[in-house]
């Protein structure tokens, strides 16, 4: 067995506690969908540019994704630490929405697609192809995430709960498109085949919806009814 597994005291796995801000954020249930921001990207100042308009207690939230302890910390409210811990989330969001359009981080998305991590998709007639994750909008607060099929080249809700609670702005409207665009021999060709609406094993005609269909009522019409004859 490897060191980390042995079930030896001074052998144990490493904790929650011991890992990275980072590793522990990418590992929670629902967030399936994001890789891990290399460090040297988010302390370059410059790939941060205008997000410290768009998060508050922004300072606080950057020490708290890199694990650096902050100035007054000891100081400030429960309440504050909670707006602090969801300014990080909001914050590291929007950081790995312009590092995954890098070319480390479409790399790390492309493991995550190959190992199918974003799901497939739905529709039966692309036979299970995998999908990307898509945002609607590129700012916070806009639209949950969806998945991007590149067969049938539309989108969808994810299929779990928590990774559809997830701000779509962090993946962006641009990604899937740049990422079919450096990988281009991953993008599949349209479907060739599309379902056919059929009724009584017949082709429905695009009218045949214009005028509703009356269907025979389960009585005998008053129309149709024989007269009594007369005593």
């Amino acid at each position: 067995l490897p060191s980390d597994t042995v079930s030896s005291g001074s052998d144990l796995s490493i904790s929650d506690e011991d890992s990275s801000w980072i590793a522990w954020f990418c590992s929670l249930k629902g967030n399936e969908f994001f890789v891990e921001v290399d460090e040297n990207y988010i302390q370059d100042d410059f790939n941060l540019s205008g997000l410290s308009s768009q998060v508050p207690y922004y300072d606080y939230a950057l020490d708290l994704i890199l694990d650096v302890e902050s100035p007054n910390e000891e100081i400030l409210t429960e309440e504050q630490h909670e707006m602090i811990e969801s300014a990080a989330e909001t914050l590291y969001g929007l950081i790995h929405q312009r590092y995954i359009l890098t070319a480390r981080g479409l790399n790390a998305m492309l493991e995550k697609f190959t190992n199918v991590d974003f799901g497939r998709c739905p529709r039966v007639l692309c036979n299970g192809q995998p999908c990307l994750p898509v945002g609607q909008a590129d700012t916070p607060r806009t639209s949950t995430v969806k998945v991007y099929c590149p067969r049938c080249r539309d989108i969808y809700f994810p299929w779990s709960k928590y990774q559809g609670n997830i701000d779509g702005a962090y993946f962006g409207t641009t990604f899937p498109h740049l990422f079919l665009m450096t990988f281009n021999h991953l993008l599949p060709s349209k479907p060739q085949q599309d379902y056919t609406p059929r009724v009584f094993g017949f082709k429905v005609h695009p009218t045949a919806y214009e005028q509703p269909v009356r269907t025979p009522s389960n009585g005998r019409s008053r129309r149709g009814k024989s007269k009594r004859p007369n005593k």
